[in-house]
């Protein structure tokens, strides 16, 4: 059995670490994961419904719980991916990104919660297929910004990562673009209108 210690870890990362550990396990076996939430307990309960792989939680003590996932033949979950003659629609996905935080509320949870997004996202099995970043989302493609390395790595997958020029531009951001390359409202739109399916965090 392989235990992963997530205590303390805020989301996604106690999915992620499982996963990792469930890929180190090239086969059949047990993945013991230690979380202090409630909410990291329903996460990987879904994760394992998802997958396929049996699961079972148990508080051991105030903000201390356990959840084991067992995973049998994993390469029987093959079937799971697309036939070639259909192409997944998923990898003409785009993402949308028009702010520096995700929803609406408290501006200090919304920056984490952004920042968790775009992390989650380099750790997605099918990435998409281009990112756009406009208006406040522009900022998070520059010099400074907290999920500069995050979006390095999406384009170092093969991630198109496309910012808004007149957004760049208006908040005067033009010279310190530090991923991706400068784009256009009408490619945004064309880039959005072409897509099997446009995501907006």
């Amino acid at each position: 059995m392989i235990t992963v210690d997530a205590r303390g870890d805020a989301c996604p990362l106690p999915v992620v670490k499982a996963k990792k550990a469930i890929a180190e396990l090239k086969g059949a076996g047990q993945v013991e994961v230690l979380v202090d939430n409630e909410i990291a307990v329903q996460n990987l309960t879904k994760m394992a419904q998802q997958k396929g792989y049996g699961s079972a939680a148990e508080k051991k003590a105030e903000r201390e719980y356990r959840v084991v996932f067992t995973v049998g033949d994993i390469p029987a979950a093959e079937p799971e991916e697309a036939p070639a003659c259909a192409p997944d629609a998923r990898l003409d996905t785009v993402v949308a990104i028009g702010s520096d935080k995700m929803g609406v509320g408290e501006e200090a949870l919304g920056e984490t919660l952004m920042k968790a997004f775009i992390f989650a996202l380099t750790q997605q099995d099918h990435l998409p297929k281009t990112v756009l970043f406009y208006n406040g989302g522009a900022h998070l493609t520059c010099e400074g910004s907290p999920v500069l390395e995050d979006i390095k790595a999406l384009e170092a997958e093969g991630v198109e990562i496309m910012t808004c020029g007149t957004c760049l531009n208006f908040y005067g951001l033009t010279e310190k673009l530090a991923v991706g390359s400068v784009t256009n409202m009408y490619v945004i739109a064309e880039k959005m209108l072409t897509a099997g399916n446009v995501v907006k965090p």
